[in-house]
């Protein structure tokens, strides 16, 4: 268990399309959860008048959440099966949690875009979906949900499958597959179904348990920001400097010449530690210690690359930034700090370039007010320069957080474009 892979997935759809239920029906059906858990639950769901046990309430945790029966705030919940480990991030479907949204499908690898098979695809599937596109999740499964309130129809779910099939041509989606289930029976959730003996597809789980995401990490452009400086000053390793730090990309091996940004000095690479020990080869997202043929003056927030392959270095980033902060709005020559890797500059909006409707996405120019769960093209200008790359080729190097200066809240996330 200590060695499976860690898949992380994202639950996504419109409201009361199930996904919470989803959810809690995984963590059942693969016995995941303890039997006070599950006591807990049946009992709320007795209290409350309902014919079965609610497998939603298991991830719905707060109060507000449970009165309305809504997903408001993202709940990360942990399981494991023996093939895999699992992380899985519950976001809300309401138009005003789109922040929640990014939050919770920024570091997945999985998307479950959840379509309730009474109403097929309606406007919060296109908006999720689209988001989903300008996040770079690599792979999106569409589960149509509720199956059994169209009695199992193959009719319906095909019709689903080709609507939403036709209008994600135009998303930049890698990879696409299709599931009918009912989240509340549990058909083609863990367990096949006879219900649906016309679907030879496999199942939910089985998809997540083999699904290669492998390749989702870009191992041929080489990154390392540097987190960290190791010195011992210690008679026993009194010339030991090591640069510690997590790699975003490529692989790197031991005598690899490289390149030290900002400088724009060479070396070689001497040494790779790790935790465990010495390692010739080192790759994303392995957290290691470098060690150096040269002594150079490196520090946190630069970056090691391959001698040949740098990425962009400059100071007008362009970004699509999704804004998170309620009390304020996105201020035209407003300054923030930018977190970025390891890095933490001062920036400038130096320009607004439009405001992207999520529904159709349409570029509107004219309306530029940009308030919370927007998401608008801009340009900024930082203090110094970061080292980036497109968001869609790297999604460490190329995402950014946007921190305002007097209340050091979070009000942005984007991505480079």
């Amino acid at each position: 268990m200590e060695n499976s892979e860690l898949l992380r997935f994202t639950t996504a759809g419109s409201v009361d399309d199930g996904k919470s239920t989803l959810i809690g029906r995984l963590l059942y059906d693969s016995k995941s959860i303890f039997q006070d858990q599950m006591e807990a639950i049946e009992a709320t769901s007795l209290r409350r008048g309902e014919s079965e046990v609610n497998l939603a309430l298991l991830t719905d945790g707060l109060k507000s959440e449970r009165e309305q029966g809504i997903t408001i705030d993202v709940a990360y919940r942990y399981f494991a099966t023996p093939r895999r480990k699992f992380i899985i991030a519950d976001t809300p479907g309401h138009i005003q949690y789109t922040r929640n949204m990014v939050t919770g499908a920024s570091t997945a690898n999985v998307a479950l875009i959840l379509i309730d098979a009474r109403h097929g695809v309606v406007e919060q599937t296109r908006r999720h979906s689209i988001i989903a596109s300008l996040l770079q999740i690599p792979h999106l499964v569409i589960c149509v949900n509720k199956m059994d309130l169209v009695d199992y129809s193959e009719e319906v779910y095909e019709n689903i499958k080709e609507e939403f099939s036709s209008w994600a041509s135009k998303l930049d989606i890698k990879d696409m597959h299709f599931v009918p289930i009912s989240a509340l029976h549990g058909d083609y959730v863990v367990e096949e179904s006879e219900n649906m003996s016309w679907y030879k597809g496999s199942t939910l789980m089985y998809y997540l348990e083999n699904v290669h995401i492998g390749s989702d990490h870009n191992h041929i452009d080489c990154r390392f920001p540097v987190q960290y400086v190791i010195r011992p000053y210690s008679d026993e390793y009194h010339d030991y400097r090591g640069y510690a730090g997590r790699i975003a990309g490529g692989v790197f091996k031991k005598g690899d010449k490289v390149r030290l940004l900002p400088s724009g000095f060479t070396s070689k690479i001497k040494k790779i530690d790790t935790y465990d020990g010495e390692v010739e080869t080192a790759y994303a997202p392995m957290s290691v210690t470098l060690l150096l043929e040269n002594d150079l003056d490196l520090s946190r927030g630069d970056m090691i690359v391959r001698e040949n392959n740098s990425p962009d270095v400059d100071q007008d980033v362009e970004v699509m930034l999704c804004w998170f902060d309620e009390s304020k709005n996105l201020q035209a020559r407003g300054k923030y700090t930018v977190l970025h890797t390891t890095q933490d500059v001062r920036c400038i909006v130096k320009e607004i370039r439009y405001k992207l409707d999520i529904n159709t996405l349409h570029r509107n120019q004219e309306d530029l007010d940009i308030g919370i769960n927007d998401i608008a093209r801009v340009v900024l200008r930082t203090t110094k320069p970061l080292f980036t790359d497109p968001y869609r080729q790297n999604r460490i190097t190329g995402s950014i957080i946007l921190v305002d200066e007097g209340t050091n809240r979070t009000v942005a996330a984007g991505m480079v474009i």
